[in-house]
């Protein structure tokens, strides 16, 4: 488990500290919702033992991203399906499924694997979107 003690963003980047003294940091410009979020949105995260979360702006780090090479190849479906479509609101959907937005968050960065029948559900939803936006006149 990472250990984070410190974390803040400046103009370029979201920085994590470690307990053993490790700094990682991500580069804002590649995440478009923190790329033009203003400097008062990028300053109000909260953080929780496994990232930070962007109220304002729906937008999830987990910790253990700060470590891995971020290639889409190896993130999981549920990544790829949320970053490539960044208008879905993943806070709604977790409210949705009546689940936490941070095990959401899990679920998407891979920290946790939803089980079989929480995927489908997971996709169900997302289905479900689709379909009511399909129904707007």
């Amino acid at each position: 488990m990472i250990n984070v003690v410190k974390v803040w963003v400046d103009d370029k980047y979201v920085h994590i500290l470690t307990d053993e003294g490790i700094e990682r940091r991500e580069l804002i410009e590649n995440y478009e919702k923190l790329r033009n979020a203003s400097a008062e949105e990028l300053q109000n995260f909260e953080t929780d033992n496994i990232g930070i979360h962007w109220p304002d702006l729906d937008e999830d780090f987990s910790y253990e991203g700060f470590f891995k090479k971020d290639e889409l190849s190896t993130k999981s479906d549920l990544y790829r399906i949320f970053k490539s479509l960044p208008e879905i609101n993943v806070s709604s959907i977790a409210r949705r499924l009546g689940i936490q937005q941070s095990l959401m968050a899990s679920y998407i960065s891979g920290t946790k694997v939803p089980s079989a029948a929480r995927r489908l559900q997971l996709i169900n939803a997302l289905h479900d979107v689709g379909k009511e936006l399909l129904a707007v006149v």
